[in-house]
C-alpha cells in the first residue's frame, strides 16, 4: 500500500513539474529562480529512463556472474542517484504549491530561502545522476 502511495505521489508531482502553461502571469525574480530550478529538474528527469536501462545491464551482468565490484558499485550508485531525484521531487512539492510552481506566484521571504536551499540541491542531485551515469557506462563500455 505504501509503495502504490510513493508511486501515485511521484507520478502526481512529476506531472505537475512536466506540464507547460500557453500563458503565463507576469514573471517575478522568483519565477524566474523557479524556472531556473523546474528547468535543472526536468533535464534530470529525462535521465530516469536511462538509468533504469544501465540498472538492468549491470544486474544482468551480476547475475550471469560476469560482473565485478565495479558493477555491484555502478548499480549502486545509479539506484542512489535516482532514489535522490525521488526523494527531492517529494521534498520539494510539500514545500511549493503548484501555482508558486506553475504560475510563478510570488513567494514570502521565507520560501525564498526555500527554493535557494532546492536549487542547490536538485543541482547536487543532476550531478549525482550525470556522474553515476557517466561511470556505469564506461564501465559497460569497456567490459
Amino acid at each position: 500500500m505504501k509503495k502504490y502511495f510513493l508511486i501515485a505521489s511521484t507520478l502526481l508531482i512529476s506531472l505537475l513539474f512536466s506540464c507547460n502553461q500557453a500563458a503565463k502571469k507576469e514573471v517575478s525574480s522568483n519565477a524566474s529562480q523557479m524556472e531556473v530550478v523546474m528547468n535543472i529538474h526536468d533535464e534530470a528527469m529525462l535521465d530516469m529512463g536511462k538509468i533504469s536501462r544501465l540498472v538492468a545491464e549491470l544486474r544482468k551482468k551480476l547475475d550471469a556472474d560476469q560482473g565485478t565490484a565495479k558493477h555491484k558499485k555502478a548499480m549502486e550508485d545509479l539506484q542512489d542517484a535516482h532514489k535522490g531525484m525521488m526523494d527531492w521531487m517529494q521534498g520539494f512539492g510539500k514545500n511549493f504549491d503548484s501555482e508558486e510552481i506553475l504560475d510563478g506566484k510570488a513567494l514570502p521571504p521565507e520560501k525564498q530561502l526555500l527554493l535557494d536551499k532546492e536549487e542547490e540541491k536538485v543541482n547536487i542531485v543532476k550531478e549525482k545522476i550525470n556522474s553515476s551515469i557517466a561511470r556505469a557506462e564506461e564501465l559497460l563500455k569497456v567490459n
